[in-house]
């Protein structure tokens, strides 16, 4: 097996042999999901060399590596034909384990906050979370809305936005205090005592959740928090415009007709001062404050996932027909090589080993 990298320099062939295997890993890789060959491709962001491939079963679409960076999960999608996810150990890049999650099928988009991994489910209209210290999916909420796909957690674990792609919506869903009414007058508790206050056991407080499905565009798929917290921006693939909504007031606050028809990935530079999105054969650049394009950049025949390098020098972009990721350079904003990690490249993320 090879693992081939074109990019500005001297091409490299590197066999996964005994030397790569020997050699100690990077302290962040690059994870790459292969659809075609139904695997996840390790790779050193700063070599490019891929470090290993590991089988992670059928249709693999979004991946997200543990806060410790040892562990990988995998949704196995299927358009809800498959209700599973794949469990990577980063450490002995090794499949060991594949959890059930019985009726929420088709698990698509993947975070990892709190020591969890929350996740959504497609054919169940639901966000659900998998404790990995239980082993047990321990909560579950269903949003209403048709195809809810991907998914972010804020740190605190207090709020959470999903796409809704099929029903054109964006749901903010935000943990707040259950407010009890008091008794009616005159009411009291036996024996003649107040009653107890609302709440769980011993008068804790009760919190639920609270859903604001706000309309955007046709489509909408791919979505990204700004840095500062402030704005949602969402691509609407079918209508081709980005929605920008205002995460306070949870309403949109401007729609972008910029021409980003099949679009689905949206990604903000850390510094929070550009947009990336992959339209079609394009990664189209935005200026975050004058909302204007700055460049489309040709990157092949078809794009996907997008991720951008925690020091935001780089952009990664799959291009599923044509087998590779497209390598970024953000300052020039030129391609400047290709990855080849297996056919049908789609979810990336980064391992950052703590």
């Amino acid at each position: 097996m090879k693992a081939l990298v074109h990019a500005s320099v001297p091409v490299v062939y590197l066999c996964l042999s005994g030397f790569l295997y020997g050699q100690s890993k990077p302290s962040a890789s690059l994870l790459v999901l292969s659809k075609q060959e139904h695997s996840l491709s390790v790779v050193d962001p700063s070599s490019l060399r891929l470090l290993a491939k590991v089988p992670v079963g059928n249709d693999p679409h979004e991946v997200i590596a543990s806060e410790d960076g040892k562990t990988a999960y995998v949704s196995n999608y299927g358009f809800g034909a498959y209700n599973t996810l794949t469990v990577v150990d980063l450490v002995t890049d090794k499949r060991v384990k594949t959890i059930d999650l019985g009726p929420l099928r088709g698990p698509h988009g993947l975070t990892f906050e709190e020591g969890k991994t929350w996740f959504t489910a497609e054919g169940a209209k639901a966000i659900g979370r998998y404790d990995p210290a239980t082993g047990k999916v321990d909560w579950i909420l269903g949003t209403g809305q048709n195809r809810t796909h991907m998914i972010y957690v804020s740190k605190d674990g207090q709020r959470i936005v999903t796409t809704n792609v099929n029903s054109g919506t964006v749901s903010i869903i935000d943990q707040e205090p259950v407010r009890m009414p008091g008794p009616p007058p005159g009411v009291h508790g036996p024996g003649g005592m107040p009653p107890p206050p609302p709440g769980g056991p011993g008068g804790a407080a009760r919190t639920d959740w609270n859903e604001t499905v706000v309309r955007v565009g046709n489509g909408s798929e791919g979505f990204d928090v700004s840095p500062d917290g402030k704005e949602i921006w969402v691509a609407n693939a079918q209508d081709g415009t980005l929605s920008v909504i205002n995460f306070q007031q949870k309403k949109v606050v401007d729609t972008l007709a910029i021409n980003v028809h099949g679009a689905n990935r949206l990604k903000f530079t850390p510094d929070g001062r550009r947009v990336l999105v992959s339209s079609g054969s394009e990664l189209v650049v935005l200026d975050a404050s004058t909302r204007k394009v700055i460049k489309r950049i040709p990157i092949g025949h078809g794009s996907g996932g997008v991720l951008v390098d925690p020091d935001g020098t780089r952009a990664f972009a799959a291009c599923g027909p044509d087998n590779y990721v497209a390598i970024i350079d953000l300052k020039t904003l030129a391609v400047t090589g290709h990855i080849e990690a297996g056919g049908e490249p789609d979810g990336m993320a980064w391992a950052v080993r703590r």
